[in-house]
């Protein structure tokens, strides 16, 4: 297949760095990340490009089943953001895991929307859509033991010829595991899976047991990328998505989904007790006045809360020293107009 990159590669690519997820443990990449975690070793020789695996796998799925958390699981680091609200993806998320011989190169999807036909939710079908049509593998995620008309719409999507494997995920919630065996049966009657995975995107052994059955679905080519790269989308856009996140788990389910995040600004410059200093001016956009009351909160508490917490996680994952100005705007019916859902960078 053809190499998948886009052309305009973003001037600030992210790296991995030493920044921790739940439930993941992430190893230094470098020597200098070894020597600061107080590690001595050899750094590990470089494969050759004749042993080499690389491919692109979607992550596909109805909302809400666990995508972006299966994502930065397999990636080793945090890169899409995850929340109870459903449609928390938007965007096509590539993330990069390169371990061995083989670079995984993982796509996550927005959750396949069926039940209103706005502009913003036909981009991010498309979206979808688009993902499924040129990959290695898929891997397609439902809640093990459930199966509802939404999960057979995304199925319905997947094109012949592409392996597929079925993540049965969140089997940590399933009370009586004994119902999961004849669920599979029904499921492989539904659609021709070259492999189940019944597992949980939260343990790491399950994690690694999934890595290695990505592996052998994958092509013998060089890598596309370099072993310690995380992923092709910018850091302005990294910190839109993380701002979103703060702004959907502070809010709760009163804030409708079809808020967003706009950056006006992403300066960097040298840091005096940094290496680097990176400056954030974004806008919250809302849909109605009663909205941009509730983000701001009372004397300005949840905005603030919500700038301090990207903050806090922004320097983790970036390593500089970060400062964030965000204000709240107001842009009614944004949602369903098509001209304004492009200016905001959906496709």
């Amino acid at each position: 297949m053809n190499d998948p990159r886009p052309t305009d590669q973003p001037s600030t690519p992210v790296h991995r760095r030493a920044v921790d997820i739940p439930g993941v443990t992430v190893q230094a990449r470098s020597a200098d990340e070894a020597t600061q975690a107080g590690i001595t070793a050899e750094p590990a020789a470089q494969p050759t490009a004749e042993g080499q695996r690389c491919g692109l796998i979607a992550i596909v799925g109805k909302p809400n089943v666990g995508k972006s958390t299966l994502l930065n699981a397999l990636v080793g680091q945090k890169i899409s953001i995850t929340s109870r609200k459903a449609q928390t993806t938007r965007h096509r998320i590539t993330g990069i895991r390169t371990q061995n011989q083989t670079q995984y190169v993982f796509v996550d999807t927005p959750g396949f929307q069926t039940r209103h036909s706005t502009a913003l939710n036909k981009s991010l079908n498309k979206t979808v859509v688009g993902a499924v049509g040129d990959v290695d593998l898929v891997l397609f995620v439902v809640e093990a033991g459930n199966f509802t008309l939404a999960d057979a719409k995304v199925l319905s999507l997947l094109k012949p010829g592409i392996p597929v494997l079925l993540i049965a995920n969140k089997l940590d919630m399933v009370n009586r595991r004994a119902e999961i065996a004849p669920w599979l049966r029904d499921m492989q009657e539904r659609h021709p899976f070259a492999e189940f995975v019944p597992m949980s995107a939260k343990q790491p052994k399950d994690i690694e047991r999934l890595l290695g059955i990505c592996d052998k679905y994958l092509p013998e080519q060089g890598w596309w990328y370099s072993p310690d790269e995380l992923t092709d989308r910018s850091e302005k856009f990294l910190a839109s998505e993380i701002i979103r996140e703060k702004l959907f788990r502070l809010t709760g389910d009163e804030l409708p989904y079809t808020s967003t995040v706009v950056i006006e600004k992403f300066d960097e410059e040298p840091g005096k007790t940094a290496n680097r200093m990176v400056r954030i001016a974004a806008t919250i956009v809302v849909e109605r006045d009663g909205h941009k009351a509730m983000v701001i909160g009372e004397k300005g508490e949840k905005l603030k809360r919500i700038g301090t917490e990207s903050r806090m996680e922004l320097e983790k994952l970036l390593d500089a020293k970060v400062f964030i100005e965000l204000w709240v705007k107001v842009r009614s019916g944004w949602a369903d107009d098509e001209a304004r859902v492009r200016s905001f960078g959906y496709e």
